[in-house]
């Protein structure tokens, strides 16, 4: 069997899959905006290196924005649950099946980091005065790349899922060690720190017991993988066969539980719940973290709230994917909820989360609001028009829908 042959053939069935929807997402517009995004920012990135503010702390930024680009790893390897039965004979074999996806993981994976990095360089340059070398920063950041993917790798195959979560941990935090050296330290000072910590981080994954091939763990990985792609087309039409992933998060267990237990309420209730654990949260979690770091940076400026209003559209373009999250649940349709109750709740939920949002990632805005009122409450006022310009889309679509079932 040639493994390599086999893995190729799979990469290129889940391509074909894709290839068909292609035209929705041209279709939906998102080439222009997309498009719009970069002009936009080009504009303000222009007009940042023209006039750069005093004392704006370049390294943190630089770690904030390098290390996920440089730690975070991930590997297609299109398993499928038979594969535990019908490849298992060729275990031996497979580091020839796993070998080009490590590799294409991280081709892509550097060429990302790469860009990140050059489009914060001349930034960088204008701001710090022992500024590196570019050649030198790239090397060094590829070399984290690799040690990371090396360690994800790892964690993967042991043995014990709680060591596999503690050096999870461990990648990070070295990786973050690495980065703040070469960024903060000498070069010849930081490098030398980096091949101890490398040396030392290499030694640790070989303590704990491995699979030799993982191979539930791996089938997961890609069926999470596969379902996040799925769940991007999601957002342009409906794709039918897509799953949830469902996150522990014990801490958000208590959200929802003051919803009535009323027929009218249960959708609600539901969704709440499966939004507290599933990927939109984290999605949207991310994005919010972002823009207010981003907002807190330009709070004095109106490039503040252009970011703010950016970001904000973007969270509502993820909550309104909540609309097709039960999609295709057979329970639904055996339980005897209220007519309309499914689209109304939704609605609803994604509106009241949208001006949440818009309130917390506008609390950097209200630092200025006694310097600066006008332009800082009508921007939070653009932020909850925006709000309610996506309740007002997402109604007339579930009308539409229903029109068109009748």
């Amino acid at each position: 069997m040639d493994l390599k042959e086999l893995r190729r053939q799979r990469r290129s069935r889940f391509t074909g899959s894709l290839i068909p929807y292609m035209g929705y997402i041209i279709q939906s517009g998102v080439a222009m905006v997309f498009l719009l995004v970069l002009i936009i920012f080009s504009a303000w990135y222009t007009s940042l290196l023209r006039d750069i503010p005093a004392g704006i702390p370049i390294r943190w930024i630089m770690l904030v924005l390098l290390v996920p680009a440089a730690v975070h790893s991930s590997f297609r390897t299109y398993l499928q649950t038979p594969d535990t039965i019908f490849l298992l004979p060729q275990g031996h074999r497979m580091k020839e099946y796993f070998a080009p996806s490590w590799v294409s993981g991280n081709v892509w994976k550097i060429l990302r980091l790469a860009f990140v990095l050059i489009t914060l360089w001349p930034l960088y340059i204008r701001t710090d005065e022992a500024h590196k070398g570019l050649l030198a920063t790239l090397l060094v950041l590829i070399l984290v790349k690799l040690l990371a993917s090396f360690g994800l790798w790892r964690e993967t195959a042991m043995l014990s899922r709680p060591a596999a979560i503690g050096y999870n941990l461990l990648r990070w935090a070295v990786g973050t060690l690495m980065v703040a050296a070469w960024v903060w330290q000498p070069p010849v000072r930081a490098l030398i720190f980096i091949v101890i910590l490398a040396a030392a981080y290499a030694a640790a994954l070989a303590v704990p017991g491995r699979h030799s091939v993982p191979w539930e763990r791996l089938i997961t990985m890609e069926k999470n993988q596969g379902t996040r792609a799925l769940m991007v087309l999601g957002w342009f039409v409906d794709v039918p066969g897509r799953e949830q992933r469902v996150y522990a998060r014990r801490y958000l267990s208590r959200w929802g539980g003051g919803i009535t237990w009323q027929r009218n309420s249960a959708y609600r209730f539901l969704l709440t719940k499966s939004f507290a654990r599933g990927d939109i949260f984290g999605i949207v979690l991310r994005i919010a973290v972002l823009d207010l770091f981003l907002v807190w940076m330009n709070q004095d400026s109106y490039t503040g709230s252009g970011i703010y209003i950016f970001f904000l559209f973007l969270m509502g373009i993820q909550l309104t994917a909540l609309r097709k999250l039960h999609s295709e649940s057979f329970w639904l349709t055996v339980y005897p909820l209220p007519e309309g109750s499914k689209s109304k709740g939704t609605i609803q939920f994604v509106f009241r989360a949208h001006l949440v949002l818009a309130l917390l990632t506008g609390l950097p805005l209200l630092l200025q609001a006694g310097a600066r009122p006008l332009p800082v409450l009508g921007t939070l006022a653009c932020g909850a028009l925006l709000a309610y310009l996506f309740k007002a889309y997402s109604t007339r679509k579930e009308a539409r829908t229903d029109e068109d079932d009748l």
